[in-house]
């Protein structure tokens, strides 16, 4: 090298930083693993004796912990919002969903049984980007006391269905496609999915999106509910409930709605001065998301407040519904992404189910459905050059 020549400058690699898509998955995962995390306390507090309203409060209170422990740098000065996705209900038996009762409620007594078939629900959010899981946990079963009888058909009915479900949450299926095989699965079992319960897509500060999927729809449902068909770069909030009834009908009965959520496409200027000041708090405290009452300063103001805003649909309320007396419902709800490589879980698989804690007398013999549990997930590299491969030469023969 002469004197004149400089050496080569180091090439610089610039450190490539993440998308925008990969950092909102980063987020989803993030809340998951909160999710996860909580849940796995709760399901060891999940016994004979615990208190329903004390496991609801201690869940909302490890989510606010959880969220509270990430994301603390602010992003350009703006502080990153998190916390209470989904509020933790504890539905037990024949409740379908949303019970969290209020220290006031009649039904704040309530403590777990022997035997109860348990839902357990809840979620966080990091960025608005939320993770929400459910599951079904019967008190007292374990490998040596087995679930047994319609406790074990309808859990297992919703496991199945739940799985089958995940499989068919793809890009290019429809949504009836997974109304029919949730039904078709549950069928296996005598058991029938909860009728009218929603799956929505899901978006930054959004778990009710505009495509959905519907469980056991009635005849006007069926002909009102709008089709839509999956597509890449979708988050799905997937419901599985499932019902050891005969038509997995279910109704209102005497407990009270403590869980409500802002309707952002609804505006309305609230009349009463409470109404506002109620409405304020809850933009303020839950932001988009679902909330319970529980949150409020006020109980009592707060439950008057919120009578304006839901009747004139500011807010809408999650009731609690059941099926009936002598009935069981089992649940599991999960989150999804339909990535460019594929389906991926946000949310962890169950934490108490496994297979040997259930013992059922009937099982799936339906080869299709068989077939497409047997599947993975996500469908490997070799699996798809053999189908391609396999595609060519049929092509091949046919000319």
């Amino acid at each position: 090298m002469s004197d004149t020549e400089k050496p080569a400058a180091p090439e610089v690699v610039e450190k490539k930083a993440p998308s925008t898509a990969e950092a909102d998955l980063t987020k989803y995962k993030t809340a998951a693993d909160i999710v996860n995390h909580v849940t796995k306390k709760l399901v060891e507090l999940i016994v004979e004796g615990a208190k329903v309203i004390d496991l609801c409060i201690e869940g909302d209170k490890l989510i606010e912990q959880g969220t509270g422990a990430v994301y603390n740098k602010a992003v350009k000065g703006v502080k990153i919002t998190k916390g209470v996705a989904f509020p933790t209900c504890i539905s037990v038996n024949n409740a379908v969903a949303h019970f969290s009762p209020l220290a006031s409620d009649p039904q704040a007594a309530q403590v777990l049984a022997k035997d109860d078939v348990v839902k357990l629900q809840l979620g966080a959010h990091i960025d608005g980007f939320a993770a929400i899981s459910a599951e079904t946990i019967i008190v007292g079963a374990s490998v040596e006391n087995p679930v047994a009888g319609r406790r074990a058909d309808v859990l297992k009915a919703a496991w199945h269905a739940a799985e089958a479900a995940m499989r068919t949450v793809k890009v290019g299926n429809r949504n009836w496609a997974v109304t029919e095989i949730v039904g078709r699965t549950s069928a296996a079992w005598d058991c029938k999915p909860v009728e009218g319960m929603l799956s929505c897509q899901q978006t930054q500060n959004v778990i009710d999106g505009k495509k959905r999927v519907i469980l056991n729809p009635s005849e006007s449902q069926k002909r009102d509910f709008e089709a839509a068909t999956f597509a890449e770069g979708e988050v799905y909030g997937i419901d599985i409930l499932i019902s050891s009834g005969e038509d997995g009908k279910a109704r209102s009965e005497e407990s009270r709605t403590t869980i409500y959520q802002r309707d952002s496409s609804v505006t309305y200027q609230l009349k009463m001065k409470n109404s506002r000041a109620v409405f304020s708090e809850v933009q303020k405290k839950a932001g988009a998301f679902p909330f319970n009452v529980r949150t409020l300063e006020d109980e009592k103001r707060s439950r008057m407040g919120l009578q304006e805003a839901v009747q004139h649909r500011l807010v809408k309320p999650y009731e609690v519904i059941y099926t009936p007396a002598n009935t069981f419902v089992a649940g599991f709800h999960f989150t999804i992404a339909l990535l460019p490589g594929g389906p991926s879980l946000i949310t962890h698989p169950p934490v108490w189910y496994k297979p040997d804690l259930v013992k059922t007398t009937k099982e799936l013999e339906d080869e299709e459905l068989k077939l497409l549990l047997a599947r993975n997930l996500r469908e490997s590299k070799k699996s798809k050059k053999k189908a391609k491969k396999a595609e060519g030469e049929e092509d091949g023969k046919d000319e």
